[in-house]
């Protein structure tokens, strides 16, 4: 199955990062913490669904004794919540399960760096359905959490009771096209369960470089990435639907290089599911397309008559694989600074690098890997006061290694900041910055494509003077953690693209986009 099965995993690690504020639960003061517990539709007679109870806030926090309470008195006896990962619960009522966490749980920073928003997460319990529950039922699970020094939150999810259908991606396809090339893909999906399916929806996860011009009225869009369909179309037992899409390649696409995509089709009551909480998660606005309706076949159009889901998932998604044809490279340029002061001075060095394109480098993968790394050898005579949390000192040296974000867009920008004290004064103290850097890590983390490495480097001076100091060569984007400004890069370009379409807890890729990219 390739390694899509890696790809589809409930419950992002931010990774969605599922990351960008906008697209999650709104966090209050700095101190306090907001949780999030994804709706659920279940299947008479499955094994049912589990969930994580996922906790936001807009500093790093690490909670002890933590305790999780979940009240699903309004559907006792109808649905069942026990633990599925070892941790140790009580029942202290019918329709209540209080289960208390074995470790500390610490919430960390989501992509993009910088992001200044944190989430952890709590062991799974696993929700089922009774003997006694019937199609139809629905309910609330109120969830609540307690900690150490008065941390506490809560949420209320939706379950309902649905029928069981199971549905089936068609064949993952292999394509080529050049850099601004267009290409056409099919979009297949089967019903292989026993029931007719009654509407659907796909969700894309599409590579930074697949863009469109289709605007379909069903579907969903980020500037040109498709994010969402929905289907209203019947699939009969035995039975499947397809159409095709046509998609095209950014001209700043990296070649040559495979891009890929894929598409996931879910029941329109596990699709609502994983999109409720947009709107009151206060989500960034995806918005519909105002041409025709994207359809896969003729069909009766009828109401539901039963909420559904899907209780076969694992192929339930299709993909293609496209072959980047031609050559298309990127230069990254170090960027230095020039500083000025007195002893005792602290001043800020702005350095980092810059795309200079032609091409945009985009390593979002499961690998959680950068694709390059930036090296800061600082100057003689200064010490740091402060450094990005993102880099670390590389024992026995002055020189601290960064990673960067895990897209690197053609024409951007990206620099850090690094609070410098001028402890003596040396006439053209020179220290370094230097782009595709090696690094203690798997790849080494030099980027071996670079077309012109002779400006890998470049010098940080810090001379006598009335004190401040400068980047050498940022332009618009620079400030920050190795940030990247500018629109949404698609549905799964970081968590807050996926949370144009999912809830804040998250459903897709976590491994695949869960390391250092911006939305």
């Amino acid at each position: 199955m390739l390694k899509q099965s890696t790809r589809w995993l409930a419950a992002v690690g931010a990774a969605g990062a599922l990351v960008a504020a906008a697209a999650t639960p709104a966090v209050g003061a700095a101190a306090a913490i907001e949780p999030y517990f994804q709706d659920a539709t279940l299947a008479v007679g499955s094994t049912g669904t589990t969930r994580n109870l996922f906790l936001y806030a807009d500093e790093p926090t690490s909670l002890t004794d933590v305790s999780v309470r979940y009240d699903y008195r309004s559907l006792a006896g109808k649905i069942t919540v026990a633990p599925d990962d070892g941790q140790k619960c009580t029942t202290p009522e019918s329709g209540v399960l209080v289960c208390a966490e074995p470790q500390d749980v610490s919430l960390y920073e989501l992509p993009p760096l910088g992001s200044g928003l944190y989430r952890g997460v709590t062991k799974r319990v696993r929700i089922t359905t009774t003997d006694d529950a019937k199609v139809g039922d629905s309910g609330d699970v109120a969830v609540s959490f307690q900690a150490a020094g008065g941390r506490q939150g809560s949420y209320t999810s939706r379950v309902r009771v649905g029928e069981g259908v199971d549905l089936a991606g068609g064949p993952f396809t292999e394509h080529a096209s050049k850099p601004g090339g267009k290409f056409t893909v099919p979009l297949a999906v089967a019903n292989v369960g026993d029931k007719v399916v009654k509407g659907f929806a796909a969700v894309f996860d599409l590579d930074y470089s697949i863009r469109t011009r289709d605007r379909f009225s069903n579907c969903l869009y980020s500037g040109d990435h498709l994010l969402s369909c929905q289907f209203d179309e019947e699939i009969p037992v035995g039975e499947g639907l397809a159409t095709t899409l046509d998609f095209e390649l950014a001209k700043d696409t990296y070649a040559p290089s495979n891009q890929s995509g894929y598409a996931q089709f879910m029941t329109t009551a596990d699709f609502e599911d994983l999109t409720r909480v947009r709107e009151a998660a206060g989500a960034r606005a995806a918005t519909s397309g105002g041409g025709p309706k994207l359809t896969l076949a003729e069909a009766p159009s009828r109401m539901r008559q039963a909420d559904q889901t899907d209780v076969g998932p694992g192929y339930d998604y299709t993909g293609w694989t496209i072959k980047t044809t031609g050559k298309n490279g990127v230069d990254l340029a170090a960027i230095g600074a020039t500083l000025k002061g007195r002893a005792g001075d602290v001043v800020t060095a702005t350095v980092g690098f810059r795309n200079n394109g032609p091409a945009t480098l985009d390593a979002v993968n499961e690998d959680f890997e950068a694709p390059t790394h930036t090296a800061v050898e600082l100057p003689p005579g200064t010490s740091a006061v402060e450094v990005p949390a993102t880099c670390e000192l590389q024992q026995g040296t002055r020189t601290y290694v960064c990673p960067s974000e895990m897209l690197l867009v053609a024409g951007k920008t990206y620099t850090m900041e690094f609070r410098l004290r001028i402890d003596k004064v040396i006439a053209n103290a020179r220290g370094a910055v230097q782009v595709n850097a090696p690094c203690e890590c798997p790849s080494g983390g030099i980027f071996t494509g670079d077309t012109k490495p002779a400006n890998d480097k470049a010098p940080i001076v810090v001379n006598a003077g009335p004190g401040g100091g400068a980047g050498g060569g940022g332009g618009e984007d620079d400030g920050g953690a190795l940030p990247i400004t500018g629109s949404p890069v698609g549905l799964l370009a970081g968590l807050g693209g996926l949370l144009l379409v999912a809830g804040a807890g998250g459903y897709l890729l976590a491994r695949r986009r869960s390391a250092r990219f911006v939305a």
